[in-house]
């Protein structure tokens, strides 16, 4: 039976999840700007015994804090490496529908409009559909200001999201498509797990030193291993 960490910084929630012997584990703290003290000892009260019976360590690889992702990317490249174990990365945006299906705010074939906050008047969304209880993404990520967005097709959505707290600047055309507006949902590490664990199953990892969040802004990047230089 799979067994597999989850990491989740992205927001201002910090939240570790464990899915080992069919059940699920899950810590989880709105902590903001206090994930790098708090992430380390969440990962010693889940797993008092190091990642040993690990299959993969699944992590939030982005859109996000840039802090945040990068702190969960470390974890995980740290463990990955420590342990010789494949990584799962998990976009925020299809972990926080995964959260809205898990709460029973969306429904199957539902069309939902996932959001976060990126601060400077901008917000990180992509749009999914439910099918068979997962979300399948139907745009790809992206960062605008909320008069810009654009919403893809003609159905009405149920937004989620941090970046929903711009909704009263998106245009009125975007505004008619809500059926419901879900502001406060976070992506948590627990719903990471399942999409981590379809995507092990379908042989979709890869090694600690490939780890790089996703910022969406091409202005961000993150520095792999072999672009680092020599390491101290």
């Amino acid at each position: 039976m799979t067994s597999i960490l989850a990491i989740d910084t992205s927001t201002d929630a910090c939240s570790v999840a464990l899915l080992t012997t069919g059940t699920v584990r899950v810590l989880q703290e709105h902590a903001p700007r206090r994930h790098n003290q708090l992430l380390l000892g969440m990962l010693r009260e889940l797993m008092p015994g190091g990642p040993d019976g690990l299959d993969a360590v699944a992590y939030g690889c982005g859109p996000g804090s840039f802090t945040g992702l990068r702190i969960a990317a470390s974890a995980a490249q740290g463990i990955c490496f420590a342990a010789q174990l494949p990584a799962l990365p998990v976009s925020t945006l299809a972990a926080q529908v995964q959260s809205a299906i898990r709460l029973g705010l969306a429904g199957e074939g539902s069309c939902v409009l996932s959001t976060l906050d990126a601060h400077i008047g901008e917000l990180y969304w992509a749009l999914y559909q439910v099918v068979d209880g997962r979300p399948h993404a139907v745009s790809s990520e992206a960062a605008c200001r909320p008069e810009a967005l654009v919403i893809p097709g003609a159905e009405q959505v149920v937004a989620l999201g941090g970046g929903m707290r711009y909704h009263t600047d998106m245009t009125g055309a975007c505004q008619a498509r809500f059926s419901a507006v879900y502001d406060t949902l976070l992506p948590s590490a627990e719903d990471i797990l399942p999409l981590a664990e379809a995507a092990f199953t379908a042989g979709a990892w890869q090694q600690a030193e490939a780890i790089c969040p996703v910022y969406v802004r091409d202005e961000i990047r993150w520095k792999k291993l072999a672009e680092q230089g020599p390491q101290s």
